[in-house]
């Protein structure tokens, strides 16, 4: 009876075997057998046809009105604009505009410009994003780290001293280039180009930029003539240095612009402790206009050194058209100056239009944005105005003062454009000082060292990144330190292309699970079989032959550990693997070949889609046999497992 019974048992097994292996392998055949994957020209005609059904769909009228709505999102939610919202937006405005007019001249020096085009600058571009852009409490304007670009790339060209009117010219010019390749990157929908620049990147660029200007300052808070034309520390510290020995120097501007500042930094400090007194800090700055411009014409402190804006010329923006210099010599610098400050003006907006859009709930179209941040850019180069993006300081007031849509924009323009018209004059006495205090003010914000410990943290390579960017742009110039940051970011991203890792894989005791035996520890080896993923998603030309090595180092390195036995099955796990190119089929032939002059079966598991395809059509599926291709790791395991060591070829192929 037990000997029956032993035998029934068997029959059984037997019988759950096969089952087990034509479950198997009809999970091959499936993975065999499937479709062949659209080709990029199929795929770009069936994108087409799709827009040419939807439109047809429309009427043409509907067809136009749904493009004027895409464009000009105003038409979409002006419909449903209540009262109650225009409060909240006046108010945002006039709050907004009561810190924007100190800053915008603040900035407009910093460019090298006269004060009139900082205000300029905050007329023409916010009215033209309200009707364009989607962002609703992004506020718009000049801002420190593209002002400072402006000044250290177009002074290299031309130096304002010198020629002040072709300077602004150029600057203009470069304004244009800028609005322009914005637009052609929204439209061609070209957003990851702003990608380039890391968040790493940026906090290292952003901290050196704060540093750079907060040193340019020191020539308005301490009164001084003759200043360096580089923005690099060493040079600014050197022309501190001998201006402070070799000219008088009049302490009244460092006393003056310093009181204000400590009294910008108490009310911020105040403001941040009391939520309810969110407009104290937004109304600093001009209220210290006011008052120091009060104090040196009642004093006449301008007939003791404290240095003054002077003339100030208001009115509506003039027309610059024919300012624009498109035949300078100088053409192709100022093309690569425009496209400079489009990538970090729009990585600055995006990135705070996109903040502040998760605090509301709602969805920021970045290549809209890109469009509506190059036509106001564009649009202002026409109108006098330079470089506008979205300011953070400024969108976090906005934001705190209670904005619904950017409607607070258009209020803040029209409040600039009343004080172009009848307060200019009131402004010749207003000291340099206190700009430079203003925009001093403003920096902390741009320096951000708790995120730089938290990159230190997390990635030490992007902190590497983030520490080559900030010197490059404090001991360097602007230029150098985007450059140094962009490179660093493209190594990385090709070190890490062309060097990809290979994992040993074992099985998670109880599971089906494999996964890499260094993560954890306490998953198993199967003896005889070596299970190696690939972690890349692609296996190409760059990288064929560095993973074709380190696969054959690992196996060599692992036959030679006796304990675990000779390695008689290779299972090549390609699950990351999304596409391969013709080095990558070639270098998957020579592995092949060399493994099986060492003895050794090569089996492929979990080939996507395109991969798969391409195998086949290369041939090499039916080179490596149609019974080693698997849909998963555990398949290829199993199937060796119930295969004579011995005998490989009882695989079905």
């Amino acid at each position: 009876m037990g000997s029956l019974a032993n035998e029934s048992f068997n029959i059984e097994l037997q019988q759950l075997d096969a089952s087990t292996d034509t479950a198997r392998n009809q999970r091959t055949q499936w993975l065999l057998t499937s479709p062949n994957p659209p080709s990029f020209f199929h795929q770009l005609i069936s994108s087409v046809k799709k827009n040419v059904d939807k439109t047809k769909k429309q009427s043409r009228n509907g067809v136009f009105f749904s493009f004027l709505k895409g464009l000009f999102p105003i038409l979409s939610w002006g419909r449903n604009y209540k009262g109650t919202k225009f409060k909240h937006d006046v108010m945002a405005g006039l709050t907004l505009a009561s810190l924007c007019i100190p800053q915008s001249i603040g900035y407009a020096n910093l460019a090298k410009l006269d004060p009139q085009y900082g205000l300029y600058t905050s007329v023409v571009p916010p009215l033209i994003y309200a009707v364009m852009g989607s962002s609703r409490e992004i506020a718009i304007g000049p801002v420190a780290v593209v002002s400072l670009l402006i000044s250290a790339l177009v002074s290299k060209i031309i130096d304002p001293a010198v020629d002040h009117i072709a300077y602004r010219n150029l600057v203009f010019t470069a304004t244009f280039f800028t609005g322009a390749f914005q637009a052609v990157f929204g439209l061609f929908r070209l957003g990851f180009l702003v990608d380039f620049l890391s968040h790493a990147a940026i906090v290292g660029f952003m901290g050196g930029a704060a540093i750079v200007i907060g040193l340019q300052q020191l020539k308005g808070l301490l009164g001084i003539n003759h200043f360096s034309t580089k923005t690099d520390v060493v040079s600014v510290l050197e022309a501190v240095y001998k201006s402070l020995h070799n000219e008088p120097w009049f302490p009244l501007n460092f006393v003056l612009g310093c009181s204000f500042l400590i009294f910008i930094l108490m009310t911020r400090f105040i403001g941040k402790r009391n939520k309810k007194l969110f407009w104290l800090p937004a109304i600093a700055p001009l209220l210290s206009v006011v008052l120091s411009t009060l104090i040196v014409y009642l004093t006449k402190a301008d007939q003791h050194g404290v240095k003054i804006v002077k003339h100030f010329k208001g009115g509506i923006n003039p027309s610059s058209l024919h300012q624009l210099q498109f035949n300078s010599p100088h053409i192709g610098e100022i093309a690569k100056i425009g496209l400079i400050c489009a990538i970090v003006a729009l990585t600055e907006a995006i990135a705070v239009g996109r903040s502040f859009a998760s605090m509301k709930g709602y969805h920021l179209d970045g290549n809209k944005e890109m469009v509506a941040m190059g036509c106001m850019n564009l649009v202002g180069s026409l109108t006098s105005c330079y470089t506008a993006t979205g300011s953070f300081s400024r969108t976090a007031v906005n934001f705190s003062a209670g904005c619904e849509t950017v409607v607070s924009n258009i209020v803040m323009a029209i409040t600039v454009l009343i004080s172009l018209e009848l307060l200019t004059k009131l402004l010749y006495y207003t000291p340099l000082a206190i700009l430079a205090s203003i925009i001093i003010s403003a920096l902390p914000g741009l320096i951000d060292i708790s995120e730089a410990f938290h990159i230190w943290k997390v990635d030490k390579t992007d902190f590497i990144i983030c520490i080559a960017a900030f010197l490059g742009v404090l001991f360097g110039s602007v230029e150098i330190g985007l450059i140094i940051a962009v490179g660093i970011s493209f190594g990385k991203i090709i070190h890490g292309t062309i060097r990809p890792s290979v994992e040993l894989q074992g099985r998670l005791p109880g599971t089906d699970t494999f996964c890499d035996i260094t993560q954890f520890p306490v998953a198993t080896e199967t003896q005889g079989i070596l299970i190696i993923r690939v972690n890349n998603a692609s296996l190409c030309f760059a990288n064929a032959n560095f993973i074709r090595r380190r696969i054959l180092s690992t196996v060599t390195s692992r036959s030679e550990e006796q304990s675990k036995g000779k390695i008689r099955i290779l299972v090549l796990d390609m699950s990351s693997v999304m596409s391969i190119d013709t080095s990558g089929i070639v270098a998957l032939e020579e592995l092949h070949r060399e493994l099986v002059s060492q003895g050794i079966q090569l089996a492929i598991a979990n080939p996507r889609w395109k991969v798969i395809n391409k195998l086949k059509v290369a041939k090499f599926v039916d080179e490596l046999g149609k019974g080693w291709i698997f849909l998963s790791v555990g398949d290829a395991v199993d199937a060796c497992l119930n295969t004579k060591m011995g005998d490989l070829s009882t695989i079905n192929c």
